[in-house]
């Protein structure tokens, strides 16, 4: 785990990231904001890609809790059957559609207390949702982002938790709402896990890592 770096070589990396970046978008493909939560529940232990190779055609018919829940757990799973942990996701996402009805008039709520109490969402969840779709700086910290964080130096800590109060604490408040899809987006197609991209790196000569590839 690297130390935490300073001020002003936090606001360079994300001035880099800015400038390269504007606008980073999160790669899973949504219609509404109801599916989106599905989407993002989803993507657990999952690739954004596999999970969007599934979903086109799911919300093509089902992008509402009601017609999910008329689509019913067989048509859901016949959808989904390509996603790791496909059974349990398809359970998760039936009753979240029924406590959306139920409980909330089909719309989702906007808390992340409310949206956690849903089956199958958890804190990292419920802060993609805050973050794409209300626009709140809700730092959604995923494996990528954990790495990053430590072995940069931007956010360093020993749980995600941790990590995640590193970001809210130290990156500039004018970069909050776009840091965690710029650390994802860093994370995946550059400061990758195994073999991390140090030659042709954004921030090579701002991050802490000590074992920079050739």
């Amino acid at each position: 785990m690297a130390k935490q770096l300073d001020y002003h070589t936090i606001r360079a990396i994300f001035d880099r990231f800015h400038d390269a970046e504007p606008e980073p978008k999160g790669e899973l493909e949504h219609v509404n904001v109801y599916t989106l939560v599905v989407a993002v529940a989803l993507s657990a232990q999952a690739t954004d890609a596999g999970v969007n190779k599934a979903t086109r055609s799911l919300f093509q018919i089902a992008d509402t809790p009601q017609k999910m829940l008329d689509l019913g757990i067989d048509g859901l799973t016949e959808h989904i059957k390509t996603i790791g942990l496909f059974r349990q996701k398809a359970k998760n996402v039936i009753k979240l559609s029924q406590i959306l009805v139920d409980q909330y008039g089909g719309e989702v709520p906007n808390s992340r207390a409310a949206l956690q109490s849903l089956p199958g969402v958890g804190r990292k969840t419920a802060n993609v949702v805050l973050n794409m779709w209300w626009h709140q700086p809700a730092q959604a910290v995923d494996t990528h982002i954990f790495r990053v964080g430590n072995r940069t130096g931007i956010a360093p800590g020993k749980t995600v938790d941790a990590v995640e109060r590193a970001i809210e604490d130290n990156i500039p408040a004018d970069f909050q709402l776009h840091a965690h899809h710029w650390l994802i987006l860093h994370g995946r197609y550059h400061c990758k896990a195994r073999k991390p991209l140090c030659r042709t790196c954004l921030i090579r000569d701002l991050c802490s890592y000590e074992d920079k590839t050739e």
